[in-house]
């Protein structure tokens, strides 16, 4: 098996920043939710209304935010977008009005799509073109395991449910943003791009990403690939708890499972995909795997028996995790072999718009069909995929 750790160098130090950001993510998405009802005082509606509305401004954001880290140094631009992140977050301990609490969505939402924006130039303009989607797929391994650990200690809040409980969450994760920032400034800055001269053509030049349909194309079927993500995190825990006789504990193995073998297995998988050409293969390949687990899933709503249903079920999400761990290298790929070389930041955040999308959409969408059509739309889901 190849190793967890990625080679020294930038790899290493890109995954250590991914490793603090993400214990602190972790923590963060286990007890956002009650926080901000149980603290903060807002409705679920409004909790809602408002993530809603700052996902869409982040998304919105992502392309003039890769601009900064072309034009100013992707290094530079990342620690800057991840100490902003860290004040979003610091603000959230104290605000109490719903008009300010979604305007600070926004500009939270908007810190983490320019941070994965120039985190990802980082990266292209630091490792080599053949290395970059291991080096990612390392990336994505660490991310689980310090979501993992978040998780864990999101959950220890939970446990005691109280104010400062939930409040020490939110100081850490603010903490972990800018203990990533620390470590980044270790690394060298890649090279901006020069500034574009001010002819009639450089509005089109500077906007280079929205005249690129081929690539507009890609990053759209990547979002529906994406949709993935909610059905793990959202959709199936309900597709348990009302379609199927499985245990309702069952979802959360489900996720374990997942991140386990992610955190195993990506960067073996992601070996496979080494050139555009073999990252369009692996997706093909990708949307026939998801198509089968998505068809399992579909299955334990029909099969009875709890043991029987969750078997369905646990064997449906390894299929899955399969699935999504080639998509997500063919995806890497794709992204940085599509790029030009000197618009890596913007192009990246234009990319990382298709799992902004799916985790807008995702709610509604599977939510809708799982639930209201049930098996059928099971089938559905899978075609989709």
């Amino acid at each position: 098996m190849p190793r967890i750790i990625p080679p020294a160098g930038p790899p290493r130090v890109l995954a250590l920043a991914q490793l603090v950001n993400s214990i602190g993510d972790g923590s963060f998405y286990a007890c956002s939710a009650l926080f901000f009802i149980r603290v903060v005082g807002l409705s679920p509606a409004q909790v809602g209304i408002a993530l809603t509305v700052g996902w869409s401004a982040g998304i919105l954001a992502g392309v003039p935010a890769g601009q900064l880290a072309d034009r100013y140094g992707s290094r530079r631009m990342t620690t800057v977008f991840a100490v902003a992140t860290a004040v979003a977050l610091s603000a959230f301990l104290v605000i109490r009005s719903f008009p300010v609490f979604v305007l600070l969505a926004c500009g939270y939402a908007c810190c983490q799509a320019g941070l994965t924006a120039s985190r990802q130039a980082l990266l292209a303009g630091l490792v080599e073109p053949e290395q970059r989607t291991v080096v990612r797929a390392h990336l994505q391994s660490t991310a689980n395991a310090g979501l993992a650990i978040g998780a864990g200690l999101g959950g220890l809040a939970l446990w005691a449910d109280t104010a400062p409980a939930y409040l020490m969450v939110f100081g850490l994760d603010a903490v972990s943003f800018l203990v990533a920032a620390a470590v980044v400034r270790g690394l060298p800055e890649a090279p901006p791009v020069p500034p574009v001269p001010t002819v009639r053509s450089a509005p089109v030049r500077r906007l280079a990403v929205l005249r690129d349909h081929p690539y507009a194309l890609i990053t759209m079927l990547n979002a529906i690939m994406y949709l993935n993500m909610p059905l793990l995190s959202l959709a199936l825990p309900l597709w348990v708890a009302q379609r199927t006789d499985a245990p309702k504990p069952m979802s959360a193995v489900l996720l374990a499972v997942n991140m386990l073998l992610v955190m195993l297995l990506q960067v073996r998988v992601a070996r496979s995909v080494t050139d555009p050409r073999t990252a369009g293969r692996a997706s093909g390949h990708a949307g026939w795997v998801l198509l089968v687990a998505c068809a399992g899933y579909a299955l334990s709503g029909v099969v009875g028996g709890a043991w029987a249903a969750a078997a369905v079920l646990l064997a449906a999400a390894v299929v899955q995790v399969f699935g999504e761990m080639l998509q997500a290298g063919s995806s890497w790929e794709l992204g940085f072999a599509l790029a030009p070389p000197e618009r890596q930041g913007q192009y990246q955040g234009f990319f990382g718009m298709a799992p902004q999308v799916a985790r807008m959409l995702g709610p509604v969408l599977l939510t809708t069909l799982l639930i209201g059509w049930g098996t059928p739309a099971g089938c559905c889901s899978a075609a989709c995929s």
